[in-house]
């Protein structure tokens, strides 16, 4: 897994509960989701909205091993044959979006999961194969990230990727000290990811990233810097630095203990590290270097998002809808296995969702604004609402400026920029900022 180690549950707490109480990567969060009654159809859904710059992702749910920090829809061990049936349920799912979407242009893609190299490489080309002739995506013509591990980014199937057009590789490597990597029940080693980071080089993506996590039981500042120094030694374009959560559910539960400020000194020093290395901040987690951005006219405040797959969102402007969310070995698996049993007809219904009124379009514009380095556009705000974000949350503003979290710039556009320590902090910022109406619903979400 890559995207979000452990951190995929989000606590309702305030600014002064914590640095971590959760990863927004989305709001709102999918505990937020409600079953849709009635469910609308896909058509009804997508009628009105822009189609000219899509985001397309697909779910794979599947992973050799299950880390002992995540809590990511996935299930272990999936056989042969349950692939072959999720493949088929794909297929049929695409063919309905297909349907409700007209003239669809697809500008960005990825494949997540899981593990998508988890598939074999007759698996990845069906899986290319259908999503090109059904969807209608040009994935040689665009941006495409794949997610890997080192056990499953082998030659074969980092061929597939490379042929159908994979720009950027992620890889959770998470630690290059194996002693950490086993306390994080992640039971690989540095031969083994070292030799998998060789292939992918090899293999010539424009883009590798690499995934560390910070805060794992036994880890030092020399450690630390160690698995920094490692990851910069193979120049990937991107870092990506996750602070390790433990959270209901996941195998690292039992062992929870407060870190924050252990978590937090890691925090600055690979920050501090990276920066020093010539990487440019893009936000808490992600370090990129400078031009080795693929470019993409896809804008996530503005632009819908189509996700193929049972843990895949989707994003309209008024609309974020998926399936079932859940974290738990058995009821993960028990929702795969109704996925791949869903008739053509059950595919063409948004099933479970939140419904974004005006006030919470502006919040969600707020969050996924502030949470990147470059902040807010106060222009950019104001001609989309009509309204000034300072005007629409100013007391939520002002108490981040007086923590010295938050600063205006003026630089030709005004911006509302998270400081550097304000940055350090987003996993606080970020869940303070929800409405009162998602923390509710969250609240009301029962783990399983």
């Amino acid at each position: 897994m890559a995207l979000t180690p452990g951190s995929d549950r989000i606590s309702s707490g305030s600014i002064d509960a914590g640095p971590y109480q959760g990863y927004v990567y989305a709001y709102p969060h999918k505990t937020a989701y409600r079953p849709l009654d009635p469910r609308p159809s896909l058509r009804e859904v997508w009628e009105k909205e822009p189609s000219g710059s899509l985001f397309l992702y697909l779910h794979i749910p599947f992973c050799e091993m299950r880390c002992g920090f995540c809590n990511l829809f996935t299930r272990t061990g999936a056989p042969e044959e349950l692939v072959a049936a999720y493949l088929d349920a794909l297929e049929r799912q695409a063919n309905a979006v297909r349907d409700a979407l007209d003239d669809p242009r697809f500008v960005t893609a990825a494949i997540g999961g899981g593990t998508p190299t988890y598939l074999s490489a007759a698996e990845l080309t069906r899986m290319f194969d259908l999503t090109e002739r059904i969807m209608g995506a040009d994935l040689r013509a665009v941006p495409l990230s794949v997610e890997t591990s080192p056990a499953t980014a082998t030659a074969d199937r980092l061929a597939v990727l490379a042929e159908r057009g994979t720009t950027r590789i992620s890889i959770g490597v998470q630690s290059f000290v194996d002693a950490e990597a086993r306390a994080a029940v992640r039971p690989q080693r540095r031969q083994e990811v070292e030799a998998a980071l060789g292939r992918i080089r090899e293999t010539g993506f424009e883009a590798l990233n690499i995934d560390l996590i910070y805060g794992i039981d036994g880890q030092t500042e020399r450690s630390w810097r160690h698995s920094l120094d490692a990851a910069l030694g193979w120049e990937p374009e991107e870092i990506y630095l996750y602070p390790l959560y433990v959270r209901p559910l996941t195998g690292l539960g039992r062992r929870a203990r407060n870190w924050d400020d252990h978590r937090l000194g890691l925090y600055r020093q690979g920050r501090d590290r990276l920066l020093a290395a010539g990487y440019e901040q893009v936000s808490m987690r992600m370090f990129r270097l400078p031009g080795s951005s693929g470019a993409t006219e896809y804008r996530c405040q503005s632009d819908g998002m189509v996700g193929l797959g049972c843990g895949a969102r989707s994003y309209t402007s008024d609309l974020h809808y998926s399936y079932e969310y859940a974290v738990g070995a058995g009821r993960v698996r028990a929702i795969i296995d109704d996925y791949v049993r869903l008739a053509p007809e059950e595919f063409a219904v948004a099933n479970v969702g939140f419904r974004l009124e005006d006030g919470e379009r502006r919040r969600r514009h707020l969050i996924q604004s502030l949470l990147q380095a470059e902040g807010l556009d106060t222009a950019a705000y104001r001609e989309r609402f009509g309204a000034e974000a300072a005007a629409d949350f100013g007391g939520e503003l002002e108490r981040l400026a007086a923590r010295g979290w938050l600063e205006t710039v003026r630089a030709g556009e005004t911006r509302l920029r998270l400081t550097p320590e304000g940055l350090a902090h987003s996993d606080a910022i970020g869940p303070a900022l929800f409405s009162g109406g998602v923390r509710e619903l969250m609240a009301g979400y029962e783990d399983r």
